[in-house]
């Protein structure tokens, strides 16, 4: 049997014959919201990748502003490297891959993307949420940026839909490390 941290390399019907607090590890990993992951759970055992990831949207459009909020804590800051290692451990390799682009970014644009994290966080009172993959620190911070002025209800729901976003990559990374 698998313990909770061996979750890499899992298969659809392994996934399915997980036990309860190992399945709930697994998906806690893709989405940190507590009721998304009981709720993947409860719906096993699924048929195929297909039907895993429409369960997932199924479960991400019940989710209310708390729930997401929930999600979000469980992300480092776009560029904190520190985050990720200290806190993030269990995902920090996904995390890691995901913001490779703000690996690579210069000393200045590390330091806007830091000082306007903390400007996103004071107004939304979460940090700013971006589906990373293939985007450069410098697109990140633009749309970091050009999302700082939306209303607090329209942020959410696009925060929302990168934390969706997310959660199907890191459920294939699962699949298929």
């Amino acid at each position: 049997m698998m313990t909770a941290g061996d979750h890499a390399d899992v298969t659809v019907d392994q996934l399915n014959h997980l036990t309860h607090a190992e399945a709930f590890a697994a998906f806690e990993r893709c989405c940190g919201a507590r009721v998304w992951a009981e709720r993947m759970c409860e719906g096993r055992p699924y048929a195929d990748r297909a039907a895993l990831h429409a369960a997932a949207e199924r479960c991400a459009e019940s989710l209310g502003p708390d729930d997401w909020r929930e999600a979000f804590s469980h992300h480092p800051q776009i560029g904190d490297v520190a985050a990720l290692r200290a806190r993030f451990a269990s995902t920090a390799a996904w995390a890691g891959d995901e913001q490779r682009g703000a690996a690579s970014a210069s000393e200045a644009t590390l330091a806007a993307l830091a000082r306007r994290n903390r400007d996103y966080q004071e107004r939304f009172g979460y940090i700013f949420i971006i589906c990373a993959t293939g985007k450069s620190a410098s697109e990140m911070l633009a749309a970091l940026e050009d999302r700082l002025g939306n209303d607090p209800g329209v942020e959410l729901g696009i925060a929302a839909g990168e934390q969706r976003k997310i959660t199907h990559l890191r459920l294939e990374k699962l699949l298929s490390e």
